[in-house]
């Protein structure tokens, strides 16, 4: 007797599709997976024929998901969420889990790193991962449970909480930072041209357009270090630069302003027992740090 077409979709195939429609390529889905291109094609083929919809489109810049693909990540989704649910909490209200934050990559180095990991240390059941992508990552993919972002979000149905101000200023030696308040002309320390784009360089290039950039790097942290060389002065948020040793702050005339700092969550996880936790642990540490950030 053939074989009945399957009409209920497998386990299996949906775990691929979550990693291929999260991660945009084979090989990054293969990665997540820990398995080859030919299995995460073979259950893409085999989802597919199973709902009867065409779900990805493959283009140069990778794997996007067509209309009825993106309806399919979210139910997807929801359904890995139900399913990690099971194991998120214990009958005395513990949390367990993994959870999974991304914020930029000098918040992260700077100042999250070592504050994020006591958390565990105060809630063993509770797994922290840390991404410190510059290019943000998705929540609405599911690639993480909690984004802390500079600047509020222009749309997506997020839960948005104000973490503070991130206010920037001009550090480098003293010896450095006495020379340029004395009449010098300034040399900076920035970043890279692949980071041209961001708010703190644009700025930086149009008060000074005609200074020498002697050192560029991809985010402050190592901007702090090079700076601490005393090659040059750089723009850096306070956190950074007044915990980076050997720095000291150089008066000039101007600075860019404030960034608003805010921690996002998806609705649908607001009752979600580690999130939750995480959530308020980071404000928490936000609000007792906040002379840290501000001018």
């Amino acid at each position: 007797m053939a074989d009945k077409k399957r009409t209920e979709p497998d386990w299996q195939d949906i775990r691929v599709f979550l990693a291929l429609g999260r991660y945009g390529s084979l090989s990054a889905a293969a990665r997540a997976l820990s398995t080859n291109h030919s299995t995460i094609s073979r259950r893409l083929q085999s989802l597919e024929a199973t709902l009867g919809e065409k779900l990805v489109e493959r283009r140069p810049e990778g794997y996007v998901l067509t209309p009825a693909g993106t309806h399919a990540l979210a139910a997807a989704s929801d359904m890995e969420a139900a399913v990690h649910t099971l194991g998120r909490g214990s009958a005395d209200g513990t949390p367990r889990g993994l959870v999974r934050v991304n914020a930029p990559p000098a918040l992260s180095q700077g100042f999250l790193v070592g504050r994020l990991a006591r958390l565990p240390l105060q809630h063993p059941g509770i797994d922290i991962d840390l991404a410190t992508d510059l290019r943000s990552v998705s929540l609405e993919r599911h690639v993480t449970d909690i984004a802390v972002r500079l600047g509020r979000p222009q749309d997506g149905d997020f839960i948005a909480k104000p973490l503070g101000l991130m206010a920037f200023g001009f550090y480098g030696t003293p010896t450095l930072c006495q020379r340029i308040e004395g009449g010098a002309e300034p040399v900076f320390v920035g970043f890279d041209e692949a980071n041209a784009y961001l708010p703190e360089a644009v700025w930086l290039a149009r008060h000074f357009p005609q200074a020498r950039m002697v050192f560029r790097a991809n985010n402050q942290v190592a901007q702090a270090t090079a700076a601490g060389s005393g090659v040059g002065i750089a723009l850096l948020p306070h956190y950074v630069g007044r915990t980076t040793p050997g720095l000291a702050p150089c008066k000039l005339d101007a600075a860019p302003p404030p960034r608003e700092i805010m921690l996002l969550t998806r609705r649908q996880d607001r009752k979600d027992l580690p999130i939750r936790t995480v959530v308020e642990y980071l404000v928490e540490v936000f609000d007792d740090e906040r002379a840290l950030f501000s001018p």
